[in-house]
């Protein structure tokens, strides 16, 4: 259940901890608005925020889901052109969660440290840069594991960046709840429209241009982030604006974000929450398991990356019609119970007997990554939810971020745990004997938050 919600890198507003250190010295940045006629296309608005602007921001969330255009190319890369083994391919995977555990640490410099001027556009740019740099590298250069996370991690650094930086240009352009709610709307249908069309081409490209071809593609995406910036409304800082030093911000942060985190209301939810994401993940292994032994071709794993996709906006929909108003703990519970139950039905794929029953691999396959990948989702709303409940007033958003942090760290140790165990049961890319016994292990495992429930507020609901 868990291998489905791993690749949500903690979204959410995680990057609002740069705009409320604004709020703590000063005015938040405004933007400036184009001078001369009104009515030309640069001065038209649309929900309230200047059109010019949600193309820069839509972008951002467009290359964020577009980025999943490189998944499976770079899972055959590491499997067939690195020869590398499952454990070993999931270890050098995992390092994409590190950037994202530092999350607070983007808003700071952005906010504390403008680059030619700009706190905003000029970051933009350096990650949409970087991003595609890394891809590049990728595709000419990387022949060895070492390279290889390298360019996971600089890739990794300049999305989780880009992602912090316009969160917060999210949170600067919403006036008021109804431009919010909308503007909120309009970025999370661009991040998904990126993920359904990058999945639905991904498989079929890898067939006709190989790994690298795809990578060469794929490091032409992040450009669309460093051209959109430069239509981003944003005033010049002038070097008479003096601020506070950024060791004197992140001093005064970190000791009110440690008072706050020493609170139990907010300590024991926050080790729930790490726990979660802490179980280990087979995904790795999996992967090899589904290419090497059911021999699932580039573009039919293409095809269920698609579906995955499409069902994770199937199980937002579903958690926000049916369970916005059931007790947090309640959601958890039955996620959990109904999260082991469902993922069990891997064990049918392992074991073959899903054809004895007269389904193919194929069909089995696609039907139970929509499952899980609604599974999931059920289970990564609430934890969003749950961290925007225990935030108090005055470090909440930099406290918001910091929890994301801790939600992506658990997601690294939780796969690189799950690479532990595929090397200590001996599965590799020729040998799945003990793949049976892998999968059944990290099911049980995962349900061990079980017993930190309590660890969540039993009166707390979505709709709060």
């Amino acid at each position: 259940m868990s291998r489905n919600l791993r690749d949500r890198r903690g979204r959410g507003d995680a990057g609002r901890e740069d705009v409320e250190v604004s709020l703590g010295e000063g005015p938040v940045p405004s933007y400036d608005k184009r001078g001369g006629k009104k009515g030309g296309l640069l001065d038209l608005e649309i929900s309230g925020v200047p059109a010019t602007d949600l193309c820069a921001i839509l972008s951002v969330y467009f290359v964020q889901g577009s980025m999943n255009l490189s998944r499976i190319a770079l899972s055959l890369f590491l499997k067939d052109d690195l020869n590398l083994s499952p454990a070993q391919a999931s270890l050098i995977e995992s390092s994409s969660y590190i950037p994202w555990t530092v999350k607070p640490i983007y808003g700071f410099l952005s906010d504390s440290l403008p680059l030619n001027g700009y706190k905003r556009k000029s970051y933009l740019q350096i990650c949409g840069i970087l991003n595609s740099i890394a891809w590049l590298f990728f595709a000419y250069y990387v022949n060895s594991p070492a390279l290889a996370t390298v360019a996971i991690v600089g890739s990794a650094v300049g999305t989780a960046c880009s992602d912090v930086v316009v969160d917060s240009i999210v949170v600067e352009r919403s006036r008021d709840q109804e431009t919010a709610g909308t503007l909120q709307s309009l970025c999370w249908m661009s991040y998904a429209t990126g993920g359904i069309i990058s999945s639905f081409f991904s498989g079929k490209l890898v067939e006709n241009m190989g790994s690298r071809g795809v990578f060469k593609l794929t490091a032409l995406v992040p450009l669309l982030t460093f051209l959109f910036s430069f239509v981003l409304h944003e005033e010049r800082i002038k070097g008479s604006e003096s601020k506070k030093p950024l060791a004197s911000r992140i001093g005064s942060q970190t000791k009110r974000l440690a008072a706050a985190v020493k609170q139990p209301a907010i300590l024991y939810p926050v080790i729930f929450i790490f726990i979660f994401q802490a179980t280990p993940n087979p995904e790795g292994a999996f992967f090899f398991f589904k290419t090497e032994k059911l021999g699932f071709s580039p573009d039919f794993l293409g095809q269920v990356n698609f579906v995955s996709r499409v069902a994770m906006l199937l199980g937002i929909g579903f958690y926000n019609r049916s369970l916005k108003r059931v007790p947090l703990r309640t959601v958890f519970l039955w996620v959990i119970i109904v999260g082991f139950l469902l993922g069990s039905t891997q064990l049918l794929l392992i074991s073959g007997y899903n054809r004895t029953l007269g389904i193919s691999d194929e069909i089995f396959a696609l039907g139970d990554s929509a499952v899980l990948t609604v599974l999931g989702q059920l289970s990564f709303m609430p934890l969003l939810v749950l961290a925007a409940q225990i935030c108090p007033e005055g470090v909440e958003a930099t406290l918001f971020a910091t929890l994301m942090s801790i939600l992506n760290s658990g997601s690294f140790i939780g796969t690189s745990l799950g690479a532990s165990l595929t090397q200590l049961f001996g599965v590799t890319s020729e040998n799945f004997d003990n793949m049976f016994s892998l999968v059944s292990t990290c099911l049980l495992l995962q349900l061990v938050p079980l017993m930190f429930l309590k660890l969540v507020p039993d009166d707390l609901t979505s709709e709060e």
